[in-house]
């Protein structure tokens, strides 16, 4: 064994690097299906979240919200959402009462991208050759590391 080893500061013994090489290669996996329908990975992560809040009517959406959602901040999130405005997916609008609050609504456009999703994600699945089990429980566990993380 040698010392770096020994001293646990291998490279290949840090869970660090082996989530952020995991997430370079589940982000390169999702490239170019996300080339085909014009978004980056995280203009599709905001995607994602903006389809489930208007699935489930949480009311105005905000960027303040998506933020927190996506665990981004302001100053990665506001060119992100300016993209997609430009793209046609996204309106932004500041609310009436308060300025400083930025409320956020799907276009038809960004509806209708929605049903171009879910065969990316099948593509990426059988691709990975992954059994679904083993990747809820990745989930699961990633999950828990998050919320250890975050106390």
């Amino acid at each position: 064994m040698s010392p770096a080893e020994e001293a646990g500061l291998a490279l290949d013994q840090q869970v660090c690097f082996k989530l952020y090489a995991a997430s370079r290669a589940v982000i390169r996996g999702y490239k170019p299906m996300l080339d085909a329908l014009g978004l980056t990975y995280p203009q599709y992560l905001a995607m994602m979240v903006l389809w489930e809040w208007q699935a489930s009517d949480p009311g105005q959406p905000t960027v303040k919200a998506l933020g927190q959602r996506l665990m981004l901040d302001s100053g990665t999130l506001t060119p992100l959402l300016k993209r997609l405005e430009q793209l046609g997916l996204v309106r932004r609008q500041r609310a009436v009462r308060d300025e400083r609050e930025v409320h956020l609504g799907l276009t038809e456009a960004g509806l209708a991208l929605r049903g171009q999703v879910p065969p990316v994600q099948q593509r990426l699945h059988c691709m990975a050759d992954v059994d679904a089990g083993e990747l809820i429980e990745l989930r699961e566990r990633l999950d828990r590391l998050l919320h250890l993380l975050d106390r």
